[in-house]
């Protein structure tokens, strides 16, 4: 489809609380497809949220697949109107975000989570997520609800630091 301008922090539309969509809609299928498009386009990027595009709609994509930090996949996710129906354990891990390209940031997120979505073709689905899967689908829900993971660590002095790489 077509890959989408990112926006980028302090951007007001990031902080912002996204509505829920029907999954069957062809718009929202239109915007899963951009999303992907768009996710894919950024090297090592494993998750987009639509505020991340300009739209504040409940639709998220994530796709740990190959990546160093994944010790599992389910290949591609398709969020819409997701939401974690259960947490467990706790892990401080290195966090960064297309929206806020120049830091990275020690953020504290549950090990396991359950989430439950619909997908592209409006089919109900439940996951257990563990580990980076996990945490990156924490990280694409948060920017759904208008947070992002600045406002996550614990402090800022000591736990956001300067990317050091882009690739």
């Amino acid at each position: 489809m077509a890959v989408l301008p990112v926006r980028r922090f302090p951007d007001p539309l990031l902080k912002t609380i996204t509505r829920p969509v029907d999954p069957n809609a062809p718009p929202v299928r239109r915007l899963i497809a951009d999303l992907i498009d768009t996710m894919r386009h950024h090297p090592r990027c494993v998750g987009l949220a639509a505020p991340q595009v300009g739209q504040l709609l409940r639709v998220a994509v994530v796709d740990v697949t190959g990546h160093p930090k994944a010790e599992q996949s389910h290949g591609l996710l398709v969020l819409v109107n997701p939401r974690l129906t259960a947490r467990d354990g706790l892990r401080m891990q290195r966090e960064g975000c297309l929206s806020v390209p120049d830091l990275t940031g020690n953020v504290s997120r549950a090990v396991r989570v359950h989430v439950e979505a619909w997908d592209g073709s409006g089919a109900r689905w439940t996951r257990r997520l563990e580990g980076f899967e996990a945490v990156a689908v924490q990280h694409e829900l948060d920017h759904l609800d208008g947070t992002l993971f600045l406002d996550r660590v614990v402090n800022a002095r000591t736990d956001v630091f300067r990317r050091q790489r882009y690739a």
